[in-house]
């Protein structure tokens, strides 16, 4: 049997000092989470995070820079998730949109309500983003290559 992670997105979004973030419901309860999901069959890392967050908050995303690669093994799941997040600004919001399913909504919080609210963490993902944005960690997105191959 070959070991796949989970490959995910997520979008870092800040706004005047308030992170983009969404609640949702898990297999765990109710749980915070920047928008995030899962990279689809012939999806590219950017068009993922797009429509993850745009399915997730109803906002149109733009991404600007890779704020890192994570690689977290769930402890209570046969799972690993390899996570690339991206930060960037938001375009165009859609109120009217319905979001994803057990997404309940979609809300702001600075850093210190975040680090408070913890333990509603969907993951340690999380927080380190954040602490990783907040560091200034950035990387270009011509590192990206989505290579395609011929029919």
């Amino acid at each position: 049997m070959i070991w796949k992670p989970h490959v995910t997105v997520a979008a870092v979004v800040e706004r005047e000092g308030r992170f983009l973030l969404v609640e949702e419901d898990t297999d765990d309860g109710v749980r915070l989470n920047q928008p995030a999901g899962h990279l689809e069959p012939g999806e590219s890392l950017i068009d993922a995070v797009i429509r993850e967050t745009l399915e997730e908050t109803a906002w149109e995303f733009v991404p600007e820079a890779l704020v890192g690669v994570y690689l977290w093994p769930h402890p209570e799941r046969d799972r690993t998730y390899l996570r690339f997040a991206f930060c960037g600004q938001l375009g165009q919001h859609h109120p009217d949109r319905p979001l994803d399913t057990g997404i309940r909504r979609a809300l702001w919080m600075d850093a210190s309500e975040l680090d408070a609210a913890a333990e509603q963490h969907r993951s340690p993902q999380v927080a380190q983003t954040v602490r990783d944005y907040l560091a200034g960690r950035r990387a270009p997105l011509d590192l990206l290559n989505h290579l395609h191959t011929e029919p």
